[in-house]
């Protein structure tokens, strides 16, 4: 039976020498997690696109539940974890509830990735 081969440990120090470059730290890494959780539903990403296209940039939740085929509760919790992540805005106006895109927060999801 062959025994496998057993590894020296690294002679040359620079190999390990830090990259200078800033980690990403727990609470940013949080807020980050929580946007890409956010866009990993589909339902989620016709709801800003929908909201995105709509007339004057905002859509009553009345007007979401029909194009996802999906109940009010349902659309509604989505709306709130689009709302959390900082993606979405909520007003309420009588009974009804109006999302509309938070200013920023396409261009700044973009630079998410390029910013790790």
């Amino acid at each position: 039976m062959n025994s496998l081969p057993t590894l020296e440990p690294a002679t040359d120090e620079s190999c390990c020498a830090p990259a200078g470059m800033p980690v990403l730290g727990a609470e940013e890494a949080k807020r980050k997690a929580l946007v890409f959780k956010a866009l990993a539903d589909p339902n989620r990403l016709r709801l800003i696109s929908i909201v995105k296209g709509a007339d004057g940039g905002e859509a009553c939740v009345c007007d979401l539940t029909e194009p996802l085929d999906l109940g009010q509760p349902t659309v509604s919790h989505h709306l709130k974890i689009l709302v959390d992540a900082g993606l979405l805005h909520r007003e309420k106006r009588g009974t009804w509830a109006y999302y509309s895109l938070v200013p920023g927060a396409i261009e700044q999801t973009a630079g998410l990735l390029a910013s790790l």
